[in-house]
Parts: C-alpha cells; sequence; structure tokens
C-alpha cells in the first residue's frame, strides 16, 4: 500500500468570534481560502486531486468542502462534508489517508472550517419564524439533569472524575496564553499561517495576519479572579480563563500518496501513521481524549515514549491535565505553541490547526514523531499520528 503523506498545511489566523475580525467572514470563504493555499503550495495542479474532505460542525445543512472546491475553480474535484464535532478535521485527515493507503486516491484536500460568529443559533427555544436567528435542533446527547452544556460534560466532570483543582487548570491556560504569545512574538506561525483580507461592512479592506484571541496582559492573578461558569454548583472551577474561546478559523492540509510525491518531487512534510476515533460516556466528554490517544498508540505500534511532541486540545484545560496525569506525560512536549484556550478552538477546524502546527514544529525541530488528540462533542474523541523524517 502506498503511504499517506502530507505535503502542504496551512491555516487562518484564529479569530474571536463574534467580536474579532473575522465575524463577518462566512465559512465558506474561509474554507475556500486555505484550500486554495494548500493546493498551490503542494506543487500539484488542481484538476488532479480526486477530493476535499472538510470537517464542518453545527451548519445545518449544505456542503461545505464541495462549496469550496467551486469557488476555488476545482469544479471537476469533488467534496464531502463531516461532522464528528470537535474532532471533525482529524477526521477529515485520516479519512484522506485511509483512501490514500487504499489505492482509491492519489491526492486530497483534507482541513475544516469554523464560523462560530456565523453558525446558526443552537438554541431550540427560538421561533421557528424568527428571521433574525437560523436554527438547528440540539446537537449534543443529554447527560445531566440539569443541563447538556460542555462546561459540565467536558470541563468540570473531568475535573471531578481526576481530582483536578483550579489552580492546576489556571496555570495551565495561563502556560498556553505565554507559551502562545511567545510564539507569535517569535514569527513561529509563519510557515503556517496564511493571512486573509477581510472586507468589512462599511467597505474597509484590513489584512488579518496573527490570530487575535492569545492575552499576553493575562496573569495568575487575573485568572484567579474570574467568576466560575456556574456559580450556582458549590466549588465550580471552571471559568472563561481555563476554558477554550470561541472562535472562527480554517486549516487544510494536502494529502497524496508517497510514490506519487517522489514522482513530482514534491516537498514532504510528514507521513500519517494513524488515526483512530472512541466513544465515551457522554457525561464524561473530556476523557475521549485519553481513549482516543491510547487507542491510536495502540493502532500505531507506538507508547508514550516515542513521541516527540503532544497536541492535546484545551477545550478546557482539565482536559489536557488529565490526558497528562493518566498517560505521564511530559508537560514541556505538549501544546508547546499554546491550544485552545489561548489560540482558541474553531471548533471543526481545530484538528487540521493541530496537526499543521505540529508537522511545522517537528519540521523546524528536525523531525519526530506527533500526536494530536481531543475529546469531541456527545462523548467522543480523536486522534491521529504524524510523523515527520
Amino acid at each position: 500500500m502506498p503511504e499517506a503523506v502530507i505535503v502542504s498545511a496551512v491555516r487562518t489566523p484564529i479569530g474571536t468570534a463574534r467580536k474579532g475580525t473575522l465575524t463577518e467572514t462566512p465559512a465558506e470563504d474561509l474554507a475556500t481560502h486555505v484550500l486554495r493555499e494548500a493546493v498551490r503550495r503542494s506543487g500539484i495542479a488542481p484538476e488532479r486531486f480526486d477530493d476535499v474532505i472538510f470537517g464542518e460542525s453545527m451548519y445545518g445543512g449544505g456542503d461545505l468542502a464541495r462549496h469550496a472546491a467551486v469557488a476555488a475553480g476545482m469544479t471537476r474535484v469533488p467534496g464531502v462534508s463531516m461532522n464528528r464535532h470537535c474532532a471533525s478535521s482529524l477526521t477529515a485527515v485520516g479519512t484522506a489517508a485511509a483512501n490514500i493507503r487504499a489505492g482509491m486516491d492519489r491526492a486530497i484536500v483534507a482541513g475544516g472550517v469554523q464560523s462560530s460568529s456565523l453558525m446558526p443559533a443552537l438554541d431550540w427555544r427560538i421561533p421557528l419564524g424568527d428571521a433574525t436567528e437560523r436554527r438547528i435542533a440540539p446537537t449534543f446527547p443529554y447527560t445531566d439533569d440539569a443541563t447538556d452544556e460542555t462546561a459540565m460534560t467536558v470541563g468540570w466532570n473531568v475535573a471531578q472524575k481526576y481530582g483536578l483543582t483550579r489552580e492546576q487548570m489556571d496555570a495551565w491556560a495561563l502556560r498556553s496564553h505565554q507559551r502562545a504569545v511567545a510564539a507569535t512574538e517569535a514569527g513561529v506561525f509563519a510557515d503556517e499561517i496564511v493571512p486573509i483580507k477581510v472586507t468589512r461592512r462599511d467597505g474597509s479592506v484590513v489584512e488579518f495576519a496573527a490570530d487575535e484571541h492569545p492575552r499576553a496582559t493575562t496573569s495568575a492573578e487575573k485568572m484567579a479572579a474570574l467568576p466560575p461558569l456556574r456559580p450556582d454548583i458549590e466549588g465550580f472551577s471552571i471559568t472563561a480563563g481555563n476554558a477554550s474561546g470561541s472562535n472562527d478559523g480554517a486549516a487544510a492540509l494536502a494529502v497524496v500518496a508517497d510514490d506519487l510525491a517522489r514522482a513530482e518531487g514534491l516537498r514532504t512534510l510528514a507521513t500519517v501513521r494513524a488515526w483512530a476515533a472512541v466513544g465515551v460516556e457522554p457525561k464524561f466528554t473530556g476523557v475521549g481524549a485519553i481513549d482516543a490517544a491510547t487507542k491510536v498508540l495502540e493502532r500505531a505500534g507506538l507508547t508514550t515514549a516515542d513521541i516527540d511532541l503532544w497536541e492535546i486540545n484545551e477545550a478546557f484545560a482539565s482536559v489536557p491535565v488529565a490526558t497528562c496525569q493518566v498517560l505521564k506525560l511530559d508537560e514541556d512536549r505538549v501544546n508547546v505553541h499554546g491550544s485552545g484556550c489561548s489560540l482558541g478552538h474553531p471548533i471543526a477546524a481545530t484538528g487540521a490547526r493541530m496537526l499543521t502546527t505540529l508537522a511545522h514544529e517537528l519540521r523546524r525541530r528536525g523531525g519526530g514523531i506527533g500526536l494530536a488528540t481531543m475529546c469531541a462533542g456527545g462523548g467522543q474523541g480523536g486522534a491521529v499520528v504524524i510523523e515527520v523524517a
């Protein structure tokens, strides 16, 4: 079987939803932007791609992947959109690798996109005739008597399960911001970010070129002063500070057969070694990152000691803290440039963003093996292992 190799990996800067730079930019435009650039950097003619596979979440219909393909001028390339909530774009990359290894396809663009600013309302109490909001049904299984919100099912329940303190979670989130700010200032993301020109309602055009969610001014004192998201629950330790942001963004990777890459003289960023998805009890959705990492390691024939760098999505800081605790990971090798608490969490794009950052960072370090893992809404998890020679 051919190996599936990544020959380009790009992302937009990540915007803060509803008040940031990408607030008025549709998901379709974000997807088209990264698709075009992933294809351009791949060195393969657009018409030679067999498919476009994009993760999307909570849009209630349509096919964002096909829309982006047509908008990018790739009318003879089909497109399929898939939804595994937060792990959607990890699943897109794994699916692309599977199709290539099976010999069915030779070149695919895989990724994900999220406009949290413009996604349909999730509140089913909004009247169907209300023209100010689009409406879709609730998307997660009910998991608690009082609520099915992710602050409970991902953040708090996992913190309770593993005995995590607010101090631990706040410290992780603070370090995430410090790492993201340091990486931005050092130009670490220059190889992966594709600046995007944004036209505002007043007709002005701005170039958006850097993540806007990381906060350089945050501190331990500011973290500690934030109120809990559920003050009605005694001891509740999840805050806006130790949770991920609500964000907009997109990421895309060109995945091709290794013999095609060799024949065309293409620069290979990384090889996709293994991928996995899991289901867990929805009440403990955050455990999905742990179980998915364990499963993908088994599939790859690796142990935690073989992994040089980890990306563990910070949907809530409790997730990477718990994952490091259970798997006994060295925190210095986890989220070395920040993650959801700092960079933000554009839901369906985050997995592809993690792989993009991981591939570029491993290459900067001269190679190695990386593992990206994350929990996903409704009691799921996804993980992908890549190797940079």
